[in-house]
């Protein structure tokens, strides 16, 4: 008697958008070391180790802006043009930038490259993802320009034509929210310490931030708004969010800092409350600073901490655990508090998978951060007499939330925890919970599958 055997055909595995988002940054980090490891990067009398190019490479495509050597000294000119294009790249997003191309050669995107491109922009449609790629590359090359020129009127007259180049690449890093600057020719890692007191410069800086950081979606809505009349609700919360950040953020810097010899103290009022201004915009995922961010408070410090942690908006040049992601949280919390049993924002349902990601985004990224703040911890025992741990605790938040601002650590960190650096810095751009999906090989469970329910007791 012959049992006949049924053979299960195995499905051919794809690719998610998720997996070739995470590597498309990991190789264009790879390609960046290697250049960065050429000789014509590196300035006459330096060299450059395997670790300060991939460091560099990182931080650069990671929008960071963490560096082990000075951009402006270390590096040729050549070099800092790589360093320029990992930015931009980065800021933008590899996909993005290669989507564009295609629809600009009349190129058509089939389905998979629409759900690919609406993964890197975090689109919420397919309709129209092909004119809102086209929007983001153009929008974002045309406030780079206007930023190069606003900068230049300070930059040229100080420097002659070089103020254009150290213009354009100013105005590249902070739309991107790099952080990254090639002024260390005045004097080594000195960002924005020298132009403390120059409107123009910290304007415009501070505007070309604040753009990037708002996201692609937002801009296209606020384009949209004088035809449409009205907002979508993440549109809504990223805009309220995120001025809520900054004025709440610069009130507390002022407050906290204000006589602070080493930090604000020293200034005027006006240049007092502009600088203040400039750190609760720059901490949230830019990096660069106009005063010694070591000389501040605790106090300030632990604030910075929770503005870097939070970072910029869903789909945006920066990172963090975003400003949507921390409003939801704190909604459900406040819903909870009160007796509903669903988060609502703005007389609007949350669907709880949105509330679940939230949740998800806030503990892996925890997670994340003090991995790293453990890790360096151990591994830098020695410098315990001169680095708080705080100020450790500070560069992995700063790492994490792609920002940049620098205590110290990074300077004086040694191999290990430079590593550590470089793994947050990547899963903070890419995002932890979509590097997690990335990695996972079982498929999506059915969700119309209903389980039994089972109590559990919380509180």
């Amino acid at each position: 008697m012959s049992q006949s055997r049924t053979v299960r055909r195995r499905e051919p595995r794809t690719i998610s958008p998720a997996q070739i988002i995470v590597v498309s940054f990991a190789a264009v980090i790879a390609v960046g070391t290697l250049l960065l490891l050429l000789p014509v990067c590196t300035a006459e009398g330096n060299q450059t180790s395997f670790l300060d190019a991939l460091f560099t490479a990182t931080s650069a495509t990671c929008v960071t802006g963490l560096v082990t050597v000075d951009t402006g000294t270390h590096w040729s000119i050549f070099g800092q043009l790589v360093i320029l294009l990992l930015l931009q790249i980065g800021g933008l997003g590899l996909v993005t930038f290669t989507t564009f191309f295609h629809v600009m050669i009349g190129r058509r995107l089939g389905l998979r490259s629409r759900l690919l491109a609406q993964e890197s922009v975090n689109g919420t449609g397919l309709e129209n993802i092909t004119l809102l790629v086209r929007m983001i590359v153009t929008a974002s090359l045309l406030f780079e320009l206007i930023g190069a020129l606003l900068l230049s009127t300070v930059f040229v007259p100080k420097y002659g034509p070089r103020g254009f180049y150290l213009s354009i690449f100013l105005s590249v890093s902070a739309f991107c929210n790099g952080g990254m600057d090639p002024l260390g020719f005045e004097a080594p890692f000195i960002s924005l310490c020298n132009y403390s007191s120059v409107p123009v410069v910290l304007g415009t800086v501070m505007a070309l931030i604040a753009i990037g950081g708002l996201g692609f979606v937002v801009w296209s809505e606020l384009l949209e708004f004088r035809r449409q009349r009205k907002l979508s609700l993440h549109t809504r919360v990223v805009l309220a969010g995120t001025a809520v950040m900054i004025l709440s953020g610069a009130l507390l810097i002022l407050l906290l800092e204000h006589d602070n010899p080493a930090t604000l103290g020293p200034m005027g009022w006006g240049d007092k409350i502009l600088n203040a201004l400039f750190g609760s915009i720059t901490c949230r995922t830019a990096g660069f600073n106009t005063f010694d961010l070591a000389g501040m408070h605790s106090g300030s410090k632990v604030l910075f901490c929770v503005l870097m942690f939070i970072g910029a908006c869903p789909g945006s040049t920066g990172g963090g655990i975003k400003v949507t992601t921390f409003t939801v949280i704190m909604m459900t919390v406040w819903c909870v508090i009160r007796g509903n049993s669903e988060t609502v924002i703005f007389r609007r349902r949350v669907g709880q998978e949105a509330v679940y990601k939230a949740l998800a985004i806030l503990i892996v990224s925890l997670l994340a951060v003090l991995l790293c703040f453990a890790v360096i911890l151990a591994v830098m025992d020695e410098f315990h007499p001169v680095l708080s741990e705080l100020d450790v605790f500070f560069e992995a938040v700063s790492a994490f939330g792609t920002v940049g601002l620098s205590s110290g650590v990074t300077a004086a960190a040694n191999a290990p925890a430079r590593l550590a650096l470089i793994l947050v810095m990547y899963l903070g751009r890419v995002g932890p919970v979509s590097f997690a999906l990335a990695l996972s090989t079982r498929p999506a469970r059915d969700r119309n599958i209903i389980l039994p329910e089972g109590r559990i007791a919380v509180g």
